[in-house]
């Protein structure tokens, strides 16, 4: 694997720098008051990110997959893709999402090892089956679909794509982890 910049290729753009548009894409985005790097990189193209911010919004406060199954989707597609930014903010949202803590760290392992359920066991599959084989295999298919409808099953492989694109673009744009979020165990 490739190493992974230790700085930033492209800086977060500057509260100083920001024109009227750039405030108003990142207003709605702050946490706690403050601006995120991934968003104060990404809104250097503002129509770019304008979509982008719409789609993975979508899927992250408006999808039908409850919230708890998305949150192990993203935490094992950012493990897989090396994604130290996005691991460290979807781990917050996950111990808020009822993932424990036991669980977020079972996340980087074996499935066959982490005791998970059926379902959670899927649910990484299907990450590990997308990323490796740009398809859910039949067998997981078929636990997954017991357990979720037809829209569910549709964000699956949305969510898992969508974090595999905010993974290669926070990698090879070299977008660093805020202060207190934790990177990979």
């Amino acid at each position: 694997m490739a190493a992974h910049p230790g700085t930033p290729r492209i800086a977060p753009l500057a509260p100083d720098q920001r024109d009227e548009q750039a405030n108003e894409l990142l207003d709605p985005l702050r946490v706690d008051g403050r601006d995120l790097n991934i968003f104060a990189t990404l809104v250097r193209h503002p129509r770019l990110f304008k979509r982008w911010s719409g789609f993975g919004g979508f899927l992250l406060y408006r999808g039908e997959l409850p919230v708890r199954p998305r949150e192990l989707l993203i935490l094992r597609t950012a493990w897989l893709c090396g994604a130290e930014y996005e691991w460290g903010q979807h781990v917050r949202i996950a111990l808020t999402a009822g993932v424990s803590q036991e669980e977020v760290a079972a996340v980087i392992g074996e499935l066959d090892a982490g005791g998970w359920s059926a379902l959670d066991r899927a649910l990484l599959q299907a990450a590990d089956d997308l990323h490796h084989d740009a398809v859910i295999s039949d067998a997981t298919w078929a636990v997954l679909a017991e357990h979720f409808d037809e829209r569910q099953l549709i964000e699956i492989p949305m969510v898992v794509g969508q974090y595999h694109l905010v993974a290669f673009t926070l990698n090879s744009l070299g977008v660093q982890r805020e202060p207190g979020v934790t990177g990979f165990p």
